[in-house]
């Protein structure tokens, strides 16, 4: 199972995450988000990680494609989360100029029709992202044969499993679920090691 975690804001955090085995870890870019970190900041915790595997991604809302592109490749980003109402195009141009892409989509959203087949990876979080709240597993069960599917929203290590066996993802992502508190973008070293394991 791939795991992500998401809203780093430390190197303390990243590090930890690593070690105890997450396979990703997703640095908020997003205005207006409690985690969000400047470029100088994911450049300082991304040169400071041991593992070449890990793979590191930008998370985006409603960026300009260009400034996708040129944050990843400065900060020496694996790939970028789009959570936005980013165009067909656009994460066509993201994905030919860095390595990986995550479309990110809201439970429920009728875009997630039109996911673009440029995207490596398809997230499915809460429909307010970011909020920690657990939403209707049902919904996406069977939905996405055939898709990497990123499963997010209001995952905690008490629901984990149970999600894994319901909707039968690619991988999880948690960021909340694992926090010592809600938003505060500091990771709680308990909740990340039973989340993962």
């Amino acid at each position: 199972m791939f795991v992500k975690i998401c809203g780093i804001t430390t190197e303390k955090d990243a590090l930890l995450a690593t070690a105890l085995g997450a396979d990703a870890l997703g640095f908020v870019f997003a205005s207006g988000s409690p985690r969000m970190v400047t470029v100088d900041e994911a450049s300082d915790i991304v040169k400071h990680l041991p593992y070449d595997e890990i793979i590191t991604l930008g998370v985006f809302r409603d960026e300009r494609p260009e400034r996708v592109a040129e944050i990843v490749n400065k900060v020496g980003l694996k790939g970028a989360q789009l959570h936005g109402r980013e165009s067909a195009g656009e994460v066509v141009y993201v994905r030919q100029r860095v390595p990986l892409v995550v479309q990110g989509f809201a439970a429920g959203d009728p875009a997630i029709s039109m996911a673009s087949d440029a995207a490596d990876v398809v997230l499915l979080d809460a429909p307010n992202p970011g909020s920690g709240r657990v939403y209707d597993w049902c919904q996406v069960s069977g939905a996405f044969d055939g898709v990497r599917l990123l499963l997010a929203g209001g995952l905690t290590p008490e629901n984990v499993a149970e999600a894994i066996w319901r909707v039968r993802p690619w991988g999880v992502d948690v960021s909340t679920g694992v926090e010592t508190a809600p938003g505060s973008g500091r990771k709680d070293p308990r909740k990340l090691r039973r989340f993962i394991q």
